[in-house]
């Protein structure tokens, strides 16, 4: 590298942090970009993948002799743009001249589509001279498999070949140990005036008032020669693309909060991002950088929260879980027949076996909430027409839950991974230390978890429900089911002293007594007894779990603890938003309007956009809530929180078999008077409605209500 093209990093360059929450993401289908605020993609988890591969690996941008200062970054509202604004340094002496800092603007406008990065550089002169400006770009491309870059280690590789070009064009190759061929290209629309395997160098001539384009393009193909129209047009095919995303379903607007539409508008923004259009319908994929992809769990739980306003993502997810669901008994993969998977990758490692997670099954509660969500998507929408043609795939799914998923033959669903390179832990807390004993040992397994009981419960039910639109004869027998079910938690998982249900039971039948928020999620599914959700509910509000900005994994004082952990003391949105919607079941909807609102407050400390999870430290005044360093941003379910926490503070359901919308209770949380919901569809109906705040209540109003929709208030 020659000596005078070294990048100079300063004070403005090094002084932000490289975490994840300041990563930029851009993402279409299975192809998705994370880079930093210039743009730059510097190594780490920065680069642009496609289908698990990295393409992209380095590519960074410097003017002069260093990076461009930076004025502002960051992505459109509809996740469609990554823009960032800069300016020059000073640029070294051309031909005698020195130009100084800041006459130059230089903006860099990129969005992903058709598995490709198409970039935009625009160079503006507002200086009073001419300048000559030198631009480069050092990349590389490694195809590294997602799993390597985050970590694992791999003994060998396949063959890379020495990168080629032709003028305005640099092409990598490279031949997995899987026997696939894997391709990219990098290409500019001017040719370069010195270009190599690792770099490309230009020189412009900026007449002053005058501006200056370079269109870039990189993909997991070879590259047509990028220009304007390129640009343009697919541009234009992205924004409308995710145009069309975003307004599936109802609206929600608070007309006189525009802070809290922003919120509305960037949550909706962000799930429709992670949103996929599979042959199967849109699948909600788990969240970028490391879980681009379709997981069972986060898919399910997303598309329950959005059920009320779309119910187009539980169809899409409901369909592809059904055409992945097991078939056979795998330890590697943690299979067995009628089991529904936990996730899926594309990459070279998942393909060679290195890593199970191809298409991997080690969750022991997607199973069950896929039965769940299928009760629920019936209830909403009346199409039974999708049941009738995935009966066979619940019937197998309560199939696992009867033999393989009841591990002790005692009546509760447990798990134990087949082989050591699963995971140790598989419901959602599933890092190898979040479930443990009071003095902070792990458990003998089988383990089985309190909240996948209440999952199964609601599955039992859903079918019990269901047999009656099928004809199936053992409504009855899985009604029975449902309630054994809910005998057996209310006597082995409820701890009178605590007031509290168990986190899990051990192989050997021991109360794991740790306190943590998965007792939450035993309410969303309705089967505590009324009496024990108030003591349940009336703790998970109390100062152990409420940190201010939402409830914690664990109440503090437990064995392990640690407000920065994952899942032992942190606070995840979703995880909120699943007690909230439990304790409204219970009637307790002002606790969700408080729930709510504390989320609320949390997501204007991240730009609106709520990470995966953050820190549970506890609120302080006028301080903001502590970020997790490598959480997922944006991330499906934590996106997709809002919509079910409104929905239980509205006190909002649908029954598209009966058509009507039946409003409970509703409550809007503090410093929101007014909520507006357009074109929930019900069966055949739309219908609109306006919550207002007037005095010390919440009253509903229908603005529109076409075909056959009935609105029923209860109090």
């Amino acid at each position: 590298m020659d000596d005078s093209y070294t990048v100079q990093t300063t004070a403005a360059d090094t002084s932000e942090a490289d975490g994840l929450e300041r990563l930029m993401a851009l993402k279409d289908a299975d192809t998705f970009l994370v880079a930093d605020g210039w743009g730059d993609l510097k190594g780490g988890a920065d680069g642009l993948f496609d289908h698990d591969t990295r393409l992209l690996s380095r590519f960074v941008m410097t003017a002069g002799l260093a990076r461009p200062s930076r004025l502002s970054s960051g992505v459109s509202q509809d996740n469609v743009y990554f823009t960032c604004h800069s300016t020059n340094r000073p640029l070294p002496p051309m031909g005698g001249r020195s130009a100084p800092a800041g006459v130059l603007h230089i903006e860099r406008r990129r969005f992903v589509r058709d598995r490709r990065m198409f970039e935009r550089v625009r160079m503006v002169n507002h200086g009073v001279e001419d300048v000559l400006l030198p631009l480069a770009f050092d990349f590389a491309v490694d195809f590294a498999d997602i799993f390597q870059v985050r970590g694992t280690l791999r003994d060998h590789r396949g063959t890379a070949e020495a990168p080629s070009h032709d003028g305005r064009r640099v092409t990598f190759r490279y031949t997995g140990l899987d026997g696939v061929a894997r391709t990219s290209c990098l290409a500019f629309s001017e040719p370069p005036a010195r270009l190599t395997g690792a770099r490309a160098e230009f020189m412009f001539s900026l007449p002053k008032g005058r501006r200056c384009d370079l269109y870039i393009e990189c993909g997991a193909d070879s590259c047509d020669a990028p220009d304007e129209a390129r640009y343009r047009l697919n541009a234009v095919q992205a924004r409308l693309s995710m145009r069309t995303r975003r307004r599936r379903g109802a609206s929600l607007r608070g007309p006189r909060s525009p802070r809290f539409n922003d919120w509305l508008d960037q949550s909706r923004a962000d799930v429709a991002l992670l949103t996929t259009d599979l042959p199967t319908g849109p699948y909600p994929y788990a969240g970028t950088p490391w879980f681009s992809t379709p997981f069972g769990r986060d898919g399910i739980i997303t598309a329950w929260q959005m059920l009320w306003i779309d119910p187009s993502l539980a169809r899409g997810v409901l369909t592809y879980l059904a055409m992945r669901q097991a078939t056979e008994v795998s330890a590697f993969q943690d299979s067995a027949p009628g089991k529904i998977m936990h996730e899926t990758r594309g990459g070279e490692m998942s393909a060679l076996g290195e890593v199970p997670f191809g298409l991997y099954y080690g969750g022991v509660d997607t199973t069950c909430l896929f039965v769940a969500l299928a009760g629920a998507y019936a209830r909403r929408t009346g199409d039974f027409d999708l049941i009738r043609r995935l009966w066979p795939n619940l019937v197998a799914a309560t199939g696992w839950m009867k033999d393989h998923g009841d591990f002790n033959g005692d009546g509760l669903i447990s798990y134990q991974r087949g082989a050591e390179t699963g995971l140790s832990n598989q419901g959602w807390k599933d890092s190898e230390d979040s479930i443990f004993h009071t003095d902070g040992r792990f458990p003998k397994g089988p383990i089985a978890l309190l909240e996948v009981q209440g999952y199964a419960y609601a599955a039992w039910r859903a079918m019990a429900d269901l047999a009656a639109t099928t004809g199936d004869a053992r409504q009855a027998e899985w009604a029975a089911r449902a309630e054994t079910t809910r005998a057996l938690v209310e006597d082995r998982f409820w701890m009178e002293d605590e007031g509290f249900y168990a986190i899990a039971l051990d192989g050997d039948g021991e109360q794991c007594r740790s306190i943590g928020s998965n007792a939450g999620h035993l309410l969303f599914t309705g089967l505590p007894s009324a009496e024990r959700a108030k003591r349940v509910s009336k703790r998970l509000l109390g100062a152990e779990f409420r940190s201010g900005w939402g409830i914690r994994t664990l109440a503090t004082g437990q064995a392990r603890f640690n407000p920065m952990s994952y899942h032992n003391g942190s606070v995840w949105p979703h995880d909120t938003a699943m007690a909230a919607a439990g304790m409204a079941r219970y009637g307790e909807r002002r606790a969700v309007a408080l729930l709510l609102g504390e989320i609320y407050a949390s997501a204007t400390h991240f730009h609106l956009r709520l990470p995966e999870l953050f820190c549970g430290f506890e609120r302080q005044p006028g301080e903001p809530p502590i970020a997790y360093p490598v959480a997922c941003l944006p991330q499906a379910w934590a996106a997709g929180s809002v919509f079910l926490m409104l929905q239980s503070a509205l006190g909002v359901s649908v029954d598209a078999v009966a058509g009507t919308v039946e409003i409970q209770d509703p409550v809007l949380p503090a410093g929101i008077d007014r909520l507006n919901i357009t074109n929930l569809r019900v069966g055949d109906g739309v219908v609109d409605l306006a919550f207002q705040q007037m005095g010390n209540h919440t009253v509903v109003i229908p603005l529109r209500r076409d075909g056959p929709v009935t609105v029923r208030t209860v109090r």
